[in-house]
């Protein structure tokens, strides 16, 4: 435990970038700047879990934006994505990519400008303690915000993790795993991050990317307890499964649009925990889990599931968890 919260300081005070470029950032750009957006552009969101992209979910994103002009936020790699969505998704004017290596960059008035000429925003994967040290509280976050209210915006990995009015600051930390997470839900590695992005509809999400393959519900429920013994009470969990997307509507309506097998997961622990204490795992007695699958859909603003893949009620008892449901198509080769 000291080692790690011996990680978390240096992590905070070391430069976040080992070769910072002049103006915070590096740009990259593909396609036509001057083209005409070809369609109408409409609000929504996109929660993509990460891993490979589901075609069909990205295409929803760029008729959103009228099949025009992207923005891509990142704060590593560099154009690869920018190239994926002219090239694989298609359907697009242009993509412009900025990565982010400094703070100051979220104050450039450059990058402001592109974002508010964008159709859509897509925010990509990569490490999500960057983005919260870079974006969080600038006029950069206050942007999305705003234009969250007319145009889509777009998250995978990383940046799904940060569409949540609550998400995982990740500081100082490459991943916590679950046992970890359930054996001290309010320590100082369990870092929750709030007042970031204040998208539409996500007011009581706390959301979660690669979520099954690495195996994530429990950490994610001990966040959940972290978040309601210190902050929001109703906050419940959304976690995504590699390929999966959710796309969410305007009025809040969200589909599961992703391979056989993959799901998104609705985690709705019951009022606060029996027992989380500093050092101490945790023990939380009723959670009720909801799977939502490709011929679901769900309410975002009631947090109501129609045609549930699945169901059930989980419980964690001394950093243990059982009783997760178990998908049908899993359930029948066991």
């Amino acid at each position: 435990m000291i080692l790690r919260l011996w990680v978390a300081l240096l992590a905070l005070l070391m430069p976040l970038a080992a070769h910072a470029t002049p103006d915070g950032y590096t740009r990259y750009f593909i396609g036509d700047r001057a083209a005409p957006t070809p369609g109408k552009r409409a609000p929504g969101l996109l929660l993509s879990g990460g891993g490979d992209w589901d075609l069909g979910a990205f295409r929803w994103f760029t008729a959103k934006a009228g099949h025009g002009h992207i923005v891509l936020l990142r704060a590593s790699q560099g154009p690869e994505l920018g190239e994926e969505f002219m090239n694989v998704v298609g359907g697009v004017a242009s993509v412009e990519t900025f990565v982010f290596d400094d703070r100051k960059a979220a104050y450039d008035p450059r990058i402001l400008s592109a974002l508010e000429k964008a159709d859509g925003v897509f925010l990509a994967g990569g490490d999500q303690s960057r983005y919260v040290r870079f974006w969080q509280a600038t006029p950069l976050s206050a942007l999305i915000d705003r234009l969250a209210k007319d145009r889509p915006i777009g998250g995978t990995s990383a940046g799904l993790a940060i569409m949540g009015w609550n998400g995982y600051g990740a500081f100082g930390d490459d991943g916590i795993t679950t046992p970890e997470a359930l054996a001290n839900p309010v320590g100082p590695a369990v870092t929750v991050v709030g007042d970031f992005l204040h998208l539409p509809h996500m007011q009581r999400i706390f959301t979660d990317s690669h979520f099954m393959i690495r195996n994530r519900m429990g950490r994610l429920i001990a966040f959940l307890a972290k978040v309601r013994m210190t902050g929001s009470r109703t906050v419940v969990g959304l976690g995504v499964d590699e390929k999966a997307s959710l796309v969410v509507e305007a009025d809040g309506m969200a589909r599961l649009m992703a391979p056989a097998g993959t799901y998104a997961w609705l985690v709705e622990p019951s009022g606060l925990p029996a027992k989380a204490q500093l050092g101490e795992p945790l023990d939380y007695p009723a959670v009720r889990i909801t799977g939502i699958g490709p011929g679901s859909a769900i309410d975002l603003r009631r947090l109501k599931v129609s045609g549930a893949a699945f169901s059930g009620v989980a419980k964690v008892s001394g950093g243990v968890l059982t009783g997760v449901p178990v998908p049908p198509a899993q359930s029948i080769t066991r």
